[in-house]
């Protein structure tokens, strides 16, 4: 079975907002860098469809290490959060329905096909590929506002 390692981020202007999301898939020697945006969303959903996208882009069974600063996300599976989701009928501990529930249901259906470990990294700190991540993620922003009339914050402003 082929082993992968996968970074991945997402970033949102605003909250909800403009969002963005990258990754990163490495197999031996092989790099491949994915990314994409959403005109309306929220920094969860943008940190889901990271591991969604990536995951989706492998064609065959295997050994995946997934790499995350979101804690909303390796929380997920690192605390058992998912099975407790499922097994209260995707309601949370406050008895409200889980947030995100489409995105988490498919992160599952892809996970099904292969071996997934999920790892913690710091964000925005020494973790070369978590933030090349992130800057994917922000330039996908940057690049669904090039020619919106919305001024975006000066964190995601650049010329490149």
């Amino acid at each position: 079975m082929k082993e992968v390692k996968i970074y991945t981020d997402g970033a949102c202007s605003g909250n909800p907002g403009p969002g963005g999301w990258g990754a990163i898939l490495l197999y031996k020697e092989h790099e491949r860098e994915l990314s994409g945006h959403e005109e309306d969303t929220t920094n969860n959903r943008m940190e889901l469809m990271g591991p969604i996208k990536a995951l989706e882009a492998l064609n065959q069974p295997c050994r995946v290490s997934i790499y995350t600063d979101s804690a909303y996300v390796y929380n997920a599976f690192a605390q058992g959060w998912i099975e407790t989701w499922q097994k209260n009928g995707w309601m949370n501990s406050r008895k409200q329905p889980v947030e995100n529930q489409d995105l988490w249901k498919r992160l599952l259906e892809l996970m099904a096909a292969h071996k997934v470990k999920w790892h913690k990294v710091k964000g925005h700190s020494d973790d070369e590929k978590n933030n090349r991540c992130d800057e994917l993620a922000r330039t996908a922003i940057r690049r669904l506002m090039k020619n919106s009339e919305i001024q975006l914050p000066g964190n995601l402003q650049n010329d490149g």
